[in-house]
């Protein structure tokens, strides 16, 4: 008979495991809730003035950073890196 090294929780009664599940449960939430705690304060965080005349290439040719947003309020970015002589990665990026 083989011998299992895997270290498992103990078995409990099912009101042992439900108690256990509850306090799981509350420290759970308690991330959460934190997690939005963190959020907000991001979300909160003062912005600053971009100056640097930034360019990009895109499928309407080269763009600066202000034509990009096409007269909406807000401009999301998905920065990918990686080492150009990563073939996967640039077919990545094109089929973006």
């Amino acid at each position: 008979m083989t011998t299992s090294t895997i270290a498992h929780p103990p078995i409990v009664s099912r009101d042992q495991w439900l108690t256990e599940r509850k306090n799981l449960l509350e420290h759970e939430k308690e991330l959460t809730r934190q997690r939005d705690r963190v959020n907000a304060e991001r979300r909160r965080l003062p912005m600053v003035t971009i100056e640097k005349d930034y360019v990009f290439d895109g499928p309407k040719g080269k763009q600066r950073l202000e034509d990009l947003f096409d007269d909406r309020r807000q401009l999301i970015v998905y920065h990918f890196m990686f080492d150009p002589a990563w073939d996967k990665a640039a077919q990545a990026a094109r089929v973006m």
